[in-house]
């Protein structure tokens, strides 16, 4: 940044630069616990307290509307405050919103509850990411972002593998501890591990606004939306297409759709390898765009003519449409830089967030209409506008 230094990263070696990573892992895969892991409950909720599916559906989304309503705040947060207090104080508030959760006697404390705890937990969305991005070189950036970026998926494991098996056992109560006690045991490893990044240090005013400068941060927000469409459409109706369109049992589509999310998670450290070792991240991120609008447009095709291939090929549209991730992330984190990054990647996850709100219902009506072969073939459409959006030619050579 012009008019300004660097702080020296050497004080922090090595190995307390992976403890952070894996302390910034652990913390956003608790927020994913905490803001996902609701879901897991609208079972339990219509059978042990008579809840309607609507009104579980409405009480289970309330963390997701949190998050949404909250990012770019958590941001502005972290920009002004440092990342290890945005992290402490968002876990230790989704902490004590779990607490009100379990102690919640109906749907509306309920509810509130839990909306206050994905409110709280959105602050790790910025702060863990800015964690990584502050300690780790460029040319190992993309690699530990990677990693950081599987937190997602591994926290909805976590959820998917807990809540709903402890709700159906010890009720909805025992189940919110489950969320609750992850959101603790991060902040706690938060706590011990995790120093505030070196920041950039401004000789003269303030830091400008990088959206002033140029049109890349807007454009990579673009890229990333288009890019939510066919990730979300493969996320919402893999599971359903398997079943309902090839026959399979729910316990085998159950368990692809589980075993894809792993090497989506996977994949998504190998973009971030990539984009170290080619040192650019809109080169990789343009072809991750290339691959996912094919391997969509082949799907649809596939599933279309009830070819053999179209499972394989659902399993590849699955890897490829989350790669992007981590390598849009970063690259916010980079030309944002420390002192405006936390707002700028809390746009960046709003918008997402957004993005894959919509896709649900206005995918269903596409499969009500077109069938799930021609809502695959759409979706397709949406990477391969993002091809041409992609800001390969004004990115900046990684330091």
């Amino acid at each position: 940044m012009t008019g300004s230094r660097l702080v020296d990263r050497s004080p922090v070696g090595t190995a307390r630069r992976w403890a952070m990573l894996a302390a910034s892992t652990a913390a956003q895969a608790a927020a994913a616990v905490m803001t996902n892991g609701a879901v897991f409950l609208i079972p339990a909720l219509h059978d042990q307290r008579g809840m309607g599916l609507a009104e579980a559906g409405l009480v289970t989304a309330a963390p997701m509307v949190g998050v949404m309503l909250t990012l770019v705040a958590w941001g502005w947060f972290t920009d002004r405050r440092g990342e290890r207090l945005a992290l402490l104080a968002g876990l230790g508030l989704a902490t004590l919103a779990g607490l009100l959760a379990v102690a919640a006697s109906d749907g509306a404390l309920l509810a509130a509850a839990l909306f206050l705890g994905g409110a709280a937990a959105a602050s790790t969305n910025a702060a863990s990411g800015r964690v990584v991005a502050g300690w780790f070189p460029p040319r190992r950036r993309g690699l530990a972002m990677g990693i950081r970026q599987m937190a997602q998926p591994v926290g909805v494991g976590v959820a998917a593998l807990t809540v709903p098996v402890v709700a159906h056992a010890e009720g909805v109560r025992a189940a919110l501890w489950v969320p609750t006690i992850a959101c603790a045991a991060a902040a706690v490893v938060v706590a011990l591990v995790v120093l505030d990044p070196p920041r950039t240090a401004p000789e003269a005013g303030a830091a400008p606004n990088p959206y002033h400068r140029d049109r890349y941060l807007a454009r990579i927000h673009g890229v990333s939306v288009l890019l939510v469409v066919p990730q979300f459409v493969v996320w919402t109706f893999a599971l359903v297409w398997l079943i309902q369109e090839r026959g399979w049992e729910p316990a085998a589509a159950g368990s692809l759709v589980a075993s894809t999310q792993l090497l989506a998670a996977l994949g998504r450290i190998g973009a971030g390898q990539l984009s170290d070792h080619v040192a650019s991240r809109m080169r990789p991120l343009r072809w991750v765009a290339i691959a996912a609008g094919l391997s969509m447009a082949l799907l649809g095709l596939a599933a279309g003519v009830d070819a053999a291939v179209a499972v394989p090929l659902l399993v590849v549209a699955t890897i490829i449409t989350v790669a992007d991730n981590g390598l849009a992330f970063t690259a916010v984190a980079e030309r944002a830089g420390p002192s405006w990054s936390g707002r700028a990647l809390g746009v960046q996850n709003t918008a997402q967030f957004l993005a894959a709100a919509l896709v649900p219902p206005i995918g269903g009506l596409a499969v009500a209409s077109a069938g799930y072969a021609g809502t695959f073939a759409l979706a397709a459409l949406f990477p391969l506008v993002a091809v041409a959006l992609v800001p390969v030619v004004h990115e900046r050579p990684l330091g």
